[in-house]
């Protein structure tokens, strides 16, 4: 009998193409939404692998419900909606996509810096509404960013494609992570503490991984340090900010502008949030490329064939779960 495998949304044909092509009993969902959870878990409950989006969570109830799963392949870099820890108990591999949306995300990014910087959305809606009347020189006036200084937090694959992108609005870069970026460092960047980034930076880009330490990491206090011109950008993790102080400091204009690509409650919004004008909302856009997708959907299908099979995934999350030999433990 063939393995079955869940996909649990609508992905790219490619993918599913590799799972077939392995000869797997493929359950793919025909929706763009994510699964219900109950059906989520009933669907799951045959099967030996499942695809997984960042609206699934993966626990131990879902590992619960299906004793025969032996891989879950994340259609995302990140892996915040999975208990890693309680898959690699139960032996269970677990990959993500790394590497193939890095540049896809970076351009996203600057579509946002731009968007906020020179206030496109605003002036859409000013000239969509009629209200445009014509030139004027104190109109829709915003940040220019040659000579400024880009902040980002966050140096890891897509940080550090953002922060090489600078140099081409002549911007300076400061970048604030654990490790050193060869790149950024050779490319005449300054590693600092993330509370000298937000008071230096004119522009503030987060790329960081959403975890115990990064949860609500720019609330209240580091909205505060940020000069009243500053514009946040955020690509990562929703919560990372602490959405409630943030829609207040721009409600207040403590800082000049926002451009968010993801949620701290994802899809809801803070309320408050959509009322203001000095904010760009994107509907997690940062992989939307057809390349991209396509790429992250071969990468994840790929990867769970392989664990199927027996052997090691090139994009295991949980490398414990195989022994020296690179067979499941």
């Amino acid at each position: 009998m063939a393995q079955r495998v869940l996909v649990t949304m609508t992905v790219p044909e490619c993918g599913l193409e590799v799972l077939r092509s392995a000869g797997l009993d493929v359950d793919a969902c025909a929706h763009s939404t994510p699964m219900p959870r109950a059906e989520l878990l009933e669907r799951v409950r045959p099967c030996d692998g499942i695809v997984c989006t960042l609206a699934d969570r993966i626990d131990a109830e879902l590992l619960d419900a299906a004793p025969t799963l032996k891989g879950v392949a994340n259609f995302a870099v990140g892996t915040d909606n999975i208990d890693v820890a309680e898959a690699t108990a139960r032996g269970i591999p677990v990959t993500n996509t790394p590497g193939v949306l890095t540049e896809a995300t970076a351009e996203l990014a600057w579509t946002l810096i731009l968007a906020t910087a020179r206030r496109l959305i605003e002036g859409d809606r000013l000239v969509r509404s009629g209200a445009f009347t014509g030139w004027a020189p104190t109109m829709l006036r915003g940040l220019e960013l040659s000579g400024a200084t880009l902040g980002i937090a966050g140096a890891g694959r897509i940080g550090t494609a953002v922060g090489l992108r600078a140099k081409a609005f002549g911007m300076r870069v400061v970048y604030f992570d654990h490790h050193p970026s060869g790149p950024l460092d050779a490319d005449g960047a300054r590693r600092v503490e993330l509370d000298e980034l937000l008071r230096e930076s004119d522009v503030v880009s987060i790329h960081l991984p959403l975890t115990a330490e990064t949860q609500h990491l720019i609330g209240a206090r580091e909205l505060a340090l940020m000069k009243p011109a500053a514009i946040l950008i955020n690509t990562g993790r929703g919560a990372i900010i602490d959405e409630a102080a943030l829609v207040e400091a721009l409600r207040e204009r403590r800082i000049a502008a926002a451009g968010l690509d993801v949620y701290e409650h994802e899809p809801a919004l803070t309320p408050g949030l959509s009322e203001l004008d000095n904010v760009v909302l994107l509907p997690h856009l940062g992989s939307a490329t057809t390349a991209t997708r396509d790429r992250m959907a071969t990468m994840a299908a790929g990867s769970l064939v392989t664990i199927l099979a027996g052997h090691r995934p090139e994009t295991l999350v949980n490398p414990e779960v195989f022994d020296e030999a690179g067979s499941g433990a």
